[in-house]
């Protein structure tokens, strides 16, 4: 039985928007405002949430998507050591609009390294720009206008719904990409992806490793998804797919593919678009450097239009926010030549992969709990539970009387950033987390 879906509408003004709104009503700014600039607001969610844990997580803050050890976030040696040794061009010279020319040869032999599969010849050459925040909202300025819908996954990073639906006007297709069973929920897909082929075109972001539950697909489940857009395409019906690589390489279980879904979308079909936004930010523990790339690839493409394609993409970049950072290309391609970087970055991914197996062990172990269903997580910084509780109102007991810092989001998800609580509070923090969710839960909230 196809499910009826039921879009997000932009139309209907965010409280929030109208809280404010109201607070500028008969000021000149208030007046001043264009239709964009009243729908802005400032959610509640991952950011504001953050800000609070801040002030009360005094056990552990597993809000935020960064890697911390003994409360200080993770660094690389290239970083910390050449923060003060830029010359004048490579520290406050403006850098080009598409970024540094060599940052942007270098992240594609990257890309070819990390993802062999590819053809070099069937990409752009990637763009920088400032964060993959900015690359997302670039690509929703260029390919998603008012009213057209976009399919995202059911939970999703909150930060979509102001990108896409609040920026834009476009209609956020919420899915349940992960249902009761162990993976990726491909009936849901399926229909939905079938069922937004009617209108002619299907547009679908993929974020894995997924936030925020913190899962990829599996070898398997990644076939099935190649299938399905294929399968659509060859019906005649035009595909963007924009995956979201925040997190990518950072894969815990040996049945992931260790190369993005861009690689199979990128020459699967003329009528399929493929962007891959990726960047060091996670993947090089450089999160505040606000530095990031977007790649084209598709079959119908050549050199040619790649071009036309990045100079669209450099007119929204330079109406927007001028350039990205130029300290910040330079610092990644010294980290990238440093000697030390990659034995740390190992080290670094194995202290992420020992948080991950001592959740994924005590998940297992508590796998009965009345009140919390964990997603499927293999890989991230996070995972994600399912709350029989009211999340917000769960998060809030954590925090107030036992120092630790998580996400709400909705009314019945709550994520937890393993990534960032050290692994000796592991244990400790999720036992918690359970004991005050199960009391929550006999209290009837």
């Amino acid at each position: 039985m196809t499910p009826v879906l039921v879009p997000c509408k932009y139309a209907v003004m965010n409280p929030l928007a109208d809280e404010l709104n109201t607070i500028l009503e008969d000021t000149i700014a208030g007046r001043l405002l264009s239709d964009l600039g009243r729908r802005f607001y400032f959610p509640k969610g991952i950011i504001a949430q953050s800000a609070e844990a801040k002030k009360s997580a005094t056990m552990a803050n597993g809000t935020i998507g960064m890697a911390y050890s003994k409360g200080k976030p993770l660094i690389l040696s290239a970083i910390a050591d050449n923060m003060a040794s830029l010359s004048p061009e490579e520290s406050v010279a403006y850098a080009p609009t598409a970024g540094i020319e060599k940052a942007r040869t270098v992240w594609k032999d990257l890309l070819i390294r990390k993802n062999p599969s590819l053809d070099p010849e069937q990409i752009s050459l990637p763009v920088v720009t400032p964060g993959l925040t900015s690359g997302l909202s670039c690509v929703g300025d260029m390919f998603i206008s008012k009213g057209e819908s976009i399919i995202v996954s059911d939970p999703c990073w909150d930060n979509y719904s102001l990108i896409f639906d609040v920026r834009r006007g476009a209609e956020l297709v919420p899915v349940t990409f992960f249902g009761v069973g162990k993976g990726l929920d491909m009936d849901a897909i399926a229909a939905a992806v079938r069922h937004m082929a009617q209108s002619g075109t299907v547009r679908i972001l993929f974020n894995f490793p997924n936030n925020p539950s913190g899962y990829s697909p599996t070898i398997d489940e990644e076939e099935a998804l190649v299938s399905l857009i294929r399968e659509t395409a060859e019906g005649g019906t035009d595909v963007l797919v924009i995956c979201d690589d925040a997190y990518f390489g950072l894969f815990y279980e040996d049945d992931i593919s260790p190369e993005s879904l861009f690689v199979r979308f990128a020459n699967i079909h003329e009528r399929v678009l493929a962007i891959k936004i990726d960047g060091p930010i996670k993947e090089d523990y450089v999160w505040g450097l606000r530095m990031g790339f977007l790649t084209y690839g598709s079959k119908g493409l050549g050199q040619g239009h790649y071009d036309a394609l990045v100079k669209k993409l450099m007119g929204a970049i330079r109406s927007s926010v001028s350039c990205a950072n130029t300290s910040a290309q330079y610092l990644m391609l010294k980290a990238m030549e440093d000697p030390r970087t990659e034995s740390e970055k190992a080290v670094y991914r194995e202290m992420l992969q020992h948080r991950y197996n001592l959740v994924k062990d005590f998940v297992s172990a508590n796998s009965d709990h009345p009140v919390l269903r964990p997603l499927p997580f293999n890989s991230g910084y996070f995972m994600s539970f399912h709350c029989n509780v009211d999340a917000e109102a769960l998060r809030q007991k954590l925090l107030a009387e036992h120092g630790i810092g998580v996400i709400a989001l909705g009314e019945h998800y709550l994520r937890v950033a393993f990534s960032s609580i050290d692994e000796e509070n592991i244990i400790p923090v999720f036992s918690r987390i359970y004991a005050v969710a199960e009391k929550l839960g006999e209290a009837g909230f």
